[in-house]
């Protein structure tokens, strides 16, 4: 090949070496780290959150002002008509002649103990029309009876042995649980007053049911 023929050599471009990154970083460029917010930013953006939540939560209340009320005019009527029933107690017809807080004991013949009837009111009844006088005692809260007889001459109101708030009783037909029934009785209350006030009001009612129902037959 003759030397006309040769092309001539060309030098190549020389390759452009990329700046510093520290050259670039002056002038802006290169990758830029995230700059992080300071506190008084971050409490601004915070503020910011807030008021745009408070002012939702006022829109919101607006609206539902805004929504008028509908009147609503309901009649359920009870699927079961329920009438009023007043409960009685048999003690309608009777008079109140006493009536003391006090507990109640009988005597278990089986055990030979002192079993506790309850604790309630002791009351003294007096029938309006027949005016004879019983014996009647419910329990608290359950106003079961727990003593229920007249009071015959032929019963003696004894005092409980080393007691002088307390008195014992017998009777051949109380009927508290529904069939006559002999019971030995013992009654204690809070103080030795109302155990005397007791006493006295039992005597009387002794002597007034005397009249109506005779004296017991006496042993020849």
């Amino acid at each position: 090949m003759s030397d006309a023929d040769k092309q001539p050599e060309v030098a190549a471009p020389a390759k452009e070496e990329s700046a510093p990154a520290s050259i670039l970083s002056m002038f802006g460029g290169g990758a830029k780290k995230p700059r992080e917010q300071t506190e008084a930013e971050k409490a601004e953006e915070e503020e910011a959150r807030k008021e745009r939540e408070a002012k939702k939560a006022e829109k919101a209340d607006d609206e539902e002002e805004k929504v008028p009320d509908e009147e609503v005019d309901a009649n359920f009527q009870p699927l079961v008509k329920v009438e009023k029933v007043e409960a009685k107690s048999s003690e309608e017809s009777e008079a109140t002649e006493f009536k003391m807080r006090a507990k109640l004991f009988r005597f278990d013949r089986d055990s030979k103990s002192w079993k506790e009837r309850g604790t309630g009111d002791v009351k003294l009844l007096k029938h309006k029309e027949s005016g004879k006088v019983r014996l009647v005692m419910r329990r608290d809260k359950t106003l079961k009876v727990c003593a229920n007889h007249y009071i015959v001459s032929d019963m003696q109101l004894t005092p409980n042995i080393g007691s002088d708030r307390s008195w014992v009783w017998s009777t051949v037909a109380d009927v508290s649980e529904g069939e006559p029934e002999a019971q030995t009785l013992a009654i204690r209350f809070a103080n030795a007053e109302n155990a005397n006030l007791f006493k006295e009001a039992f005597l009387k009612a002794q002597k007034e049911n005397e009249t109506i129902f005779g004296k017991p037959p006496q042993d020849s």
